[in-house]
């Protein structure tokens, strides 16, 4: 009796004899549209008189249907592109911004995206727009730059479990592009300059340090050492001969005319 109740009734089945008698008697006329031919990327969902037939989806390949009391609808497997168009966006530090994403979804349950939803790509698209607003907006500037992986991931498992009763499964959402304001492209260009140049000094600053204290330790060496201190003055002259032949600079060294003085005044 429950099975009765929730089955198509005495007159459906009434219905569907007449319908498959009328079949038997334009054999083999009506065999054109009996069948049907559902390839291999597509399911279909057969309604007679109303239900669903048999509360699963078939295909590919042929179905056969009575033409007077069944309907058919098919539906695509195949992975859809949803694109998201620009969306203008407050940041949690208040900042507009505009962006844009791309969705990748499939219909994995075929009953259910049609008999749960009236237009499930429709729905789809808008579910994605209105995610990627609210997920955005609460994201700083910085962390929407930064983490775009992660703030893909986050929509995604969002729209995977909104749509499940839909019979969608979201394979992939990424943010393609995100636009802000020019004035705020200047300030952020100024500040990352400004950055620049700062650890450009402390990298100066950092290398006269230490070329300071090699310098401070040669010249120890060389003080201890005469020779090498002689063999120093020849290898600068060679440089400034090999630089620029017609100067001849010949570096000596202070002291000397320091004893030269004391022996003047000596004599």
């Amino acid at each position: 009796i429950a099975d009765r109740r929730e089955g198509i009734g005495v007159c459906g089945w009434i219905l569907v004899s007449i319908s498959f008698l009328l079949v038997v008697i334009t054999f083999p006329f009506s065999i054109w549209a009996c069948i049907k031919v559902v390839r291999e990327y597509e399911r279909a969902v057969v309604f007679r008189l109303g239900h669903i037939l048999p509360k699963k989806s078939q295909g590919p390949g042929l179905i056969l249907i009575l033409p007077c009391t069944d309907t058919f609808i098919r539906v695509d497997l195949r992975t859809v592109t949803c694109n998201i168009p620009p969306q203008e966006i407050l940041t949690k530090d208040a900042v507009t911004t505009q962006v844009d994403g791309v969705v990748y979804y499939r219909i994995h349950s075929v009953v259910s995206a049609v008999a749960n939803v009236t237009d499930v790509h429709s729905a789809t698209f808008l579910l994605a727009q209105t995610t990627l607003r609210n997920v955005l907006g609460t994201k700083s500037l910085a962390q929407l730059l930064a983490g775009r992986e992660e703030i893909a991931h986050g929509i995604q498992d969002i729209l995977d479990s909104a749509t499940e009763q839909w019979g969608i499964k979201v394979a992939r959402v990424e943010i393609k592009d995100i636009r802000i304001p020019v004035a705020m492209q200047r300030t952020m260009a100024a500040e990352a300059e400004a950055a620049q140049e700062a650890r450009a000094k402390v990298v100066a600053a950092e290398g006269e340090r230490n070329a300071s204290k090699a310098l401070k330790q040669a010249s120890m060496v060389l003080a201890n050492s005469t020779a090498g201190l002689q063999l120093r003055y020849l290898q600068t002259l060679t440089t400034l001969a090999a630089e620029n032949n017609s100067t001849i600079v010949f570096p000596l060294p202070v002291n000397m005319f320091e004893n030269l003085g004391q022996k003047n005044r000596g004599g």
